[in-house]
């Protein structure tokens, strides 16, 4: 009878301890798989955002070219070209991810980015929105090739200031901000355990 009663009050104790063992085992287990908070590794996770973090700027644009070859100031009769074009454009803007500097301060339980200045990233026309209107020239001065290429690169260099005139760049820098912000408070560690500060 005294065995039956020693082996109710072991059964439940020794369920305790190997209970008990499980759970420290598993809690030590995640400790040591979260990955420790660097700043390599916040780096490669801003750096993989780039995309993501890009402001874009839609504009449509119409647009007239017009040449005529001159003699000394005096413009030559009869050697006028001219066309009108209108398309679509995008223009991506923001910050090189890689330039990005990350420091982080495991004491004081910090992360410190500097962000580069805001850019434009890239710029592309929409050919299929393409449309050439009023083309004329003259057997004089023909219209050519390298006059769209001109004018499209023309083009470009206006779109984009009056893109940042209308402040692009500065939105690219405040979108930059907020996203890395969301982006690193994914990380449950980083959001509980430190201060994200960012600078430019």
């Amino acid at each position: 009878m005294k065995k039956r009663r020693w082996k109710l009050v072991l059964f439940p104790l020794i369920l305790l301890i190997v209970l008990i063992g499980i759970y420290r085992i598993s809690h030590w287990s995640q400790a040591n798989n979260e990955p420790k908070i660097t700043s390599d590794l916040v780096g490669n996770r801003i750096e993989s955002a780039q995309e993501l973090i890009t402001t874009k700027y839609y504009y449509t644009n119409t647009a007239s070219f017009e040449n005529t070859k001159d003699f000394y100031g005096w413009k030559i009769p009869f050697t006028t070209k001219t066309f009108l074009v209108t398309y679509d454009g995008i223009i991506n803007a923001g910050v090189d991810l890689k330039e990005v500097k990350v420091t982080v301060n495991d004491q004081k339980q910090t992360i410190d980015i500097t962000l580069p200045k805001p850019k434009i990233l890239s710029h592309e026309l929409d050919e299929d929105s393409l449309k050439v209107f009023n083309e004329k020239d003259s057997i004089f001065n023909a219209i050519k090739v390298d006059d769209y290429t001109a004018f499209e690169k023309d083009q470009k260099k206006q779109a984009e200031q009056k893109a940042i005139d209308r402040g692009l760049l500065n939105e690219a820098e405040e979108r930059t901000k907020t996203a890395i912000t969301s982006l690193l408070n994914e990380d449950s560690t980083i959001h509980k355990d430190f201060t994200i500060n960012i600078h430019h």
